[in-house]
């Protein structure tokens, strides 16, 4: 990208930072959702949404146990803590992922189903609802930006061209954000629909 106006100015310098900041943890909050959606191999990322209420604290299961997926198939769970076996297979079971857990009083095993045509426009539709949230929290971010530049400007903070040229260069970050998105979204629903 060219090099930003809006950090060549000293009363923008901070925005254009704190807007960057914020898009950027858009997409990687985005990211994060891709890779915790199901394809049809078993990955250990599948179970990052799923919270273990852990003595009345939801806990992501990465931190009570180690997860791996030692087959194509297969996720293994291992509780450091074996009391809590029970707590993290009801989590599994209710995440609604389409998992049935198997305990076997030391680890638990998820077999990963071989997903279905259906399942897979399921997923698929899924994921256009999550680019769309994430769209939306991106434009939010510019709105807020354009918002902090029309205040700077009223208070003669900025020059009118300054604030023209910033909210245009507010505009271009926002659709090269949304653009980093769509790749991603169409990358993972390629993914999801090989069978």
């Amino acid at each position: 990208m060219a090099a930003s106006i809006m950090a060549g100015i000293p009363a923008l310098k901070e925005l254009n930072a704190d807007l960057r900041h914020r898009m950027d943890g858009t997409v990687a909050t985005f990211q994060a959702n891709l890779a915790s959606t199901r394809t049809g191999r078993a990955s250990v990322h599948m179970l990052d949404q799923v919270k273990v209420d852990y003595y009345g604290t939801p806990t992501p299961i990465s931190q009570l146990a180690q997860v791996s997926s030692p087959e194509a198939q297969m996720i293994l769970i291992a509780p450091w803590d074996p009391t809590i076996l029970k707590e993290v297979e009801k989590a599994v079971r209710s995440a609604d992922l389409g998992f049935n857990p198997i305990s076997d009083g030391k680890v638990i095993r998820v077999p990963v189903p071989p997903m279905t045509e259906d399942r897979r426009r399921d997923v698929c539709k899924h994921l256009n609802k999550v680019l769309e949230e994430h769209r939306t929290a991106v434009r939010n971010v510019r709105r807020d930006g354009n918002d902090a530049l029309k205040k700077l400007a009223k208070e003669k903070k900025i020059s009118e061209d300054e604030e023209k040229r910033a909210l245009e260069e507010v505009q271009k970050m926002t659709d090269e954000e949304i653009r980093r998105m769509e790749e991603l979204s169409h990358k993972k629903e390629a993914e999801v629909m090989q069978v």
